[in-house]
C-alpha cells in the first residue's frame, strides 16, 4: 500500500520484530494517544515473573477527561503473529489478572514505586493531578477503569469472531487501535485507526449485519457486572421516558443501548461505574441544560460516525438526573416535529 503525503511517496512499512513495533509506540505514546495521557512502558520497570507472568507491554492513563481518567493494559502486536498460539493467550490472561483484587493491589503498589523512583514520571502525574495523591488516583482508577488496548500494525481476521464469541471478555474489554507506519528515503509517517480519542465512541463501526444476527444482545447483558446505581439510572430514566412516551424503543445492541424514535437519538453506553451517554443533540444546547454531569466535547470524527451533532453526558450517580431527563424529553420532542 501507498501513502502520499506533502507530494511524497510513502510504502507501507513492516516490521520484522515485534520489540522494533513496541519502540515505535513507547516513542510516539504523546502522538498516538494524546497530550494528556502516560504511558509506563512496564517490560523496562516490572520484573517478568511479576504480576503472575502477564506483563503488558504498557500501563496507559488517559487523563483527557480528569473527572473519568481511564486505565489501559496495553499490548503491542505484530499482525503477522500467530493469533491463537500467540495473541490469544496473552490477552486472555489479562482478562484473569482484572478479576483477582490481589493482582489489581500489586499493581497499584508497583506502578506507585515505578513513580515514586522516577522523577519525569512523578512530575507528569502530578502536573495532571494537581493536589490529588497519586497513590489514591491510581487505586480509585485501576479499580473502576479496566481495560486492555490492542495495538497491531495490521488487520487480524479472526478478531470479529473473537469478540462476538467472547462478548463479555473480548467484546467488553478490549480495545483495538491499528497503527501503521509508511517511510520514504529514511521519513517515516503513522497512520492510526481509529484515533484514540474516538476509541471509546466508535468501537460500533466493528460492529456488521452478520455480527447483529448471531446473538441477540439484551439489557442484562450490558449491566452484568456494573454498580448498581447504574442499574437504577437506567431504570429510572426509561419509566420517566416511556411516561412521556411509550412508543420509544430501547435497543440494546453489541456496544451499546440506544434510545429509537424512528431513528437512534441517544445511546447508552456502559461501564463498570459509569454510564457514558451520547445524545444527538449540538454540545452548546446540551450544556444550557445541564449544568451538575460532565459534558464531554466529541471530535468530528466521532461526530461524523453519529451521523449528526452530538455529545455526551458522563453519569456516575443519582442526583440530578432530572436534568438529564429534561435533555432527552427535548430530543425527543424534537425529533417528533
Amino acid at each position: 500500500m501507498l501513502v502520499f503525503y506533502n507530494g511524497k511517496q510513502y510504502s507501507d512499512f513492516e516490521f520484522d520484530k515485534e520489540a522494533d513495533f513496541e519502540r515505535e509506540v513507547v516513542t510516539n505514546a504523546k502522538p498516538f494517544f494524546g497530550r494528556d495521557s502516560i504511558l509506563i512502558d512496564a517490560k523496562k520497570k516490572i520484573e517478568t515473573k511479576a504480576l503472575g507472568n502477564s506483563i503488558p507491554d504498557g500501563f496507559l492513563f488517559d487523563l483527557s477527561d480528569k473527572d473519568n481518567p481511564e486505565f489501559y493494559l496495553v499490548e503491542v502486536e505484530l499482525a503477522k503473529h500467530d493469533f491463537f498460539n500467540h495473541i490469544f493467550p496473552q490477552i486472555t490472561k489479562f482478562f484473569g489478572f482484572f478479576k483477582n483484587t490481589t493482582n489489581q493491589a500489586d499493581l497499584v503498589e508497583k506502578i506507585f514505586a515505578i513513580i515514586t523512583n522516577d522523577q519525569d514520571l512523578r512530575k507528569e502525574f502530578k502536573k495532571h493531578l494537581g493536589e490529588r495523591e497519586i497513590y489514591k488516583f491510581l487505586k480509585d482508577t485501576i479499580e473502576n477503569s479496566q481495560n486492555i488496548l490492542l495495538v497491531l500494525d495490521g488487520e487480524k481476521s479472526e478478531l470479529p469472531e473473537i469478540t462476538e464469541t467472547y462478548s463479555d471478555t473480548w467484546g467488553k474489554m478490549v480495545k483495538q487501535l491499528q497503527i501503521k507506519k509508511y517511510t520514504n528515503a529514511g521519513d517515516a509517517i503513522f497512520t492510526i485507526h481509529p484515533d484514540f480519542e474516538s476509541l471509546e465512541y466508535v468501537d460500533a463501526e466493528v460492529e456488521s449485519a452478520k455480527d447483529s444476527e448471531k446473538k441477540e444482545y439484551s439489557e442484562e447483558y450490558h449491566f452484568d457486572g456494573v454498580a448498581d446505581i447504574l442499574k437504577k439510572i437506567y431504570a429510572q430514566l426509561k419509566f420517566e421516558l416511556f411516561n412521556s412516551n411509550p412508543a420509544l424503543i430501547f435497543n440494546p445492541q453489541k456496544y451499546y443501548i440506544s434510545i429509537v424514535q424512528d431513528k437512534n437519538l441517544a445511546f447508552f453506553k456502559i461501564r463498570k461505574k459509569k454510564i457514558t451517554l451520547v445524545v444527538m443533540l449540538p454540545e452548546p444546547e446540551v450544556r444550557k441544560m445541564i449544568a451538575h454531569h460532565t459534558v464531554k466535547h466529541l471530535s468530528e470524527p466521532v461526530q461524523r460516525f453519529y451521523n449528526g451533532p452530538c455529545c455526551a453526558i458522563m453519569i456516575e450517580d443519582d442526583s440530578n438526573l432530572s436534568e438529564v431527563e429534561v435533555v432527552l424529553k427535548k430530543l425527543i420532542s424534537k425529533n417528533g416535529t
